[in-house]
């Protein structure tokens, strides 16, 4: 899928752009025939082109030669961006370092400004899969997020962007991806643009809207997602962020159950006294908690012995092995 029509393009270019001073550079993934990317550079923003469809490639390479440095073109497909295999990587998928290396992106502190910019249509195919690897990659500081806080401009299905956005207690919507997301990242809305705006590629030439029986899912959203500055500014850190991601996970396989019987399931014999010192009530539901209520239970617990215990750290390694 592409962005179809000028005036769209004309849209997102707006947003992208910021005030006159130096700008990093945008990644912009899967750009098809251009549309958004001529656009982009007539803005005097420099672009770098990631795309995986051989058919695409001799136009945007023509366009490339005919600019002084401004597009630079490469081989490869965004979402098999570090995959988990080992050996020599074969083309379209990428190697993070490589890419970073190409485009001449140093990795910066995580304090420190955004070092590069990212834009694309997330594939509706496993796109939930896709926001969970990006998260986990956001957490570890692995993949993308080794060289600092990139920001990322997707274009998500509306369905997705509401889980995103979601508030305790909204039912179908508030799950473990919300808290992680609204932990790790600021989230902002964009644009809104209805579905009819893209093409796709179905054979039939309709357009291939998941599905979906809770959520509102009528748009394409475009959301900008900047990680936080002080993420790893308290006990949460890259060394133990899988740990976290298992026990919100773990909390909200459940969303009605109550957090005081979670934690008697993990044999914690104080439970009582740490909801108390949380001021959490000892009969709220697991999808009643704030985001920021998980991190300071996982903070209090990571003070106790609670998370040496061998049989946690199993069940840890299984759930990635799991989501692998």
């Amino acid at each position: 899928r592409y962005i179809a029509c000028p005036r769209l393009a004309r849209t997102v270019q707006q947003c992208l752009q910021r005030g006159t001073g130096p700008q990093p550079v945008l990644l912009e993934f899967a750009p098809g025939p251009g549309i958004l990317t001529q656009t982009l550079l007539n803005a005097g923003i420099r672009v770098v082109a990631l795309e995986s469809n051989l058919a695409y490639l001799p136009n945007l390479q023509s366009l490339e030669k005919s600019l002084d440095g401004q597009l630079k073109v490469i081989y490869g497909d965004f979402c098999r961006l570090d995959p988990l295999v080992s050996g020599t990587l074969k083309p379209p998928a990428v190697c993070s370092d490589k890419l970073f290396e190409t485009m001449g992106v140093a990795a910066v502190p995580w304090r420190a400004d955004v070092p590069l910019r990212i834009f694309g249509i997330m594939p509706h195919t496993l796109e939930r899969n896709r926001l969970w690897r990006l998260l986990f990659g956001l957490y570890e500081c692995n993949s993308i997020y080794k060289y600092g806080r990139v920001e990322l401009n997707l274009f998500i299905s509306e369905r997705e962007y509401t889980v995103l956005k979601a508030k305790p207690g909204e039912a179908w919507a508030y799950q473990a991806l919300t808290v992680l997301a609204q932990i790790g990242c600021e989230i902002e809305l964009l644009h809104m643009e209805p579905w009819s705006s893209f093409a796709t590629n179905v054979k039939n030439g309709s357009l291939a809207i998941p599905k979906t029986k809770w959520l509102p899912n009528d748009h394409l959203c475009l959301v900008r997602l900047t990680p936080q500055q002080n993420l790893f500014t308290g006990a949460l850190k890259p060394t133990n962020a899988t740990t976290f991601i298992f026990m919100v996970k773990q909390c909200l396989a459940k969303p009605t159950s109550r957090l005081s019987d979670r934690l008697n399931s993990w044999s914690l014999d104080n439970g009582g006294e740490l909801l108390k010192a949380l001021e959490i009530p000892e009969n709220a539901a697991m999808r009643d908690l704030y985001p920021e209520d998980y991190r300071r239970l996982f903070e209090a617990l990571q003070n106790s012995s609670m998370f040496t215990e061998t049989w946690f750290y199993d069940e840890v390694s299984e759930s990635v092995r799991t989501i692998n």
